[in-house]
């Protein structure tokens, strides 16, 4: 499999790119992989970069995008922050991604036991981690059940998957609010923001409709 050039990514729709996602995780959960020589897309892209997606995701350790969605050199712009959350520089990131880049399809991924979740559910205390937490806990307060406050808490796993999904569903809406650049272009059907959750037991990810 080559690196993408100016050519092949633009005949990436949205459906398109968001359909070869999907096939490479599912070639991830078979521990399959695309036939693709790494250091010669080292050098395909050496003078340009031609990428079909953008990613943010958490920084998790377990859940880097290239790998679990069997994507190569070149192929997908990957942001990723404690908590995949969105602030002024990623917006500004995507943004460029998508529209100068070429990109057509966002994804805002979560995944399940996320570390930052369980923090901001914890209400967690600690250097710079407290005002970055802040930014989890609406998604925290948007889920109402369970009402009893001592299982509102990372020991809930239900609880903290319950509020990683809806973190990622606030993360879009905050996109389509904050970047008029990214909402324009969706309202033209020139790019897709769609949200996904990742599994850290199965390797699988569920993308929301």
């Amino acid at each position: 499999m080559k690196a993408h050039t100016k050519e092949t990514q633009a005949t990436m729709t949205p459906a398109k790119s968001l359909q070869e996602l999907k096939e490479g995780n599912i070639r991830f959960q078979k521990n399959l992989k695309a036939n693709r020589n790494l250091l010669e897309q080292v050098s395909d892209t050496s003078k340009g970069q031609f990428p079909f997606a953008t990613i943010l995701s958490c920084i998790d350790s377990r859940v880097s995008s290239e790998l679990i969605f069997d994507q190569g050199i070149g192929d997908i712009f990957s942001a990723r922050v404690a908590g995949n959350f969105v602030n002024e520089d990623i917006l500004g990131s995507m943004e460029f991604a998508c529209k100068l880049a070429g990109t057509n399809l966002v994804v805002v991924l979560g995944h399940t036991s996320c570390g930052a979740v369980k923090g901001a559910c914890d209400d967690a205390k600690l250097g710079n981690l407290t005002s970055m937490l802040a930014k989890i806990k609406p998604a925290v307060d948007a889920v109402e059940e369970p009402k009893d406050a001592s299982l509102r808490n990372s020991k809930n796993i239900d609880f903290v998957n319950t509020v990683a999904a809806k973190n990622v569903q606030l993360t879009i809406e905050n996109i389509r609010k904050d970047s008029e650049v990214l909402a324009e272009m969706e309202k033209k059907g020139e790019i897709k923001i769609v949200g996904a959750m990742y599994d850290i037991n199965s390797g699988a990810v569920e993308f929301y409709q």
